[in-house]
């Protein structure tokens, strides 16, 4: 089994609409929460990198959704590596329901990151950083990355 990421969070009444569910971009919104909690766990340079022109740019987004949640259900995000070639990043997010020891897949969500650096006014594809690489390694399917 492929190691994952956790992020655990618990449904607020301001992530639903008005028939009680969650309303789909919050979905998103978790994803990104996600991917910044890894980076302040694993890669916390990765901010001085960010300061001297590294962009990382989120290419595309996406989410499947199995079931619907409510406010108060707690949930798990578990994001492993897909694929880490050149200078993109794609990952993949779990979103699992937790109530008791039962576990609930309710969606399932994709994410391209490109990794990008600041020249001017343009961005130009970069190397994935080695620090990036290295943290995201062990959360391939491979282990490798």
């Amino acid at each position: 089994m492929t190691r994952a990421y956790e992020h655990r969070h618990v449904v607020l009444f301001q992530e639903t609409n008005l028939v009680g569910n969650v309303y789909f971009v919050s979905h998103l919104a978790w994803q990104g929460s996600c991917r910044e909690r890894f980076l302040r766990d694993h890669v916390p340079d990765i901010l001085a990198e960010l300061r001297d022109g590294l962009a990382l740019v989120t290419v595309s987004c996406q989410c499947e959704y199995l079931a619907e949640l409510a406010a108060f259900d707690e949930i798990a995000i578990r994001m492993t590596l897909v694929e880490a070639v050149q200078h993109r990043i794609d990952l993949r997010f779990d979103y699992v329901r937790l109530r008791g020891d039962a576990e609930q897949l309710v969606a399932v969500g994709h994410q391209r990151v490109a990794c990008m650096r600041r020249d001017g006014e343009r961005l130009i594809p970069t190397p994935i950083p080695a620090g990036l690489r290295a943290a995201l390694a062990p959360y391939g399917a491979d282990g490798a990355g």
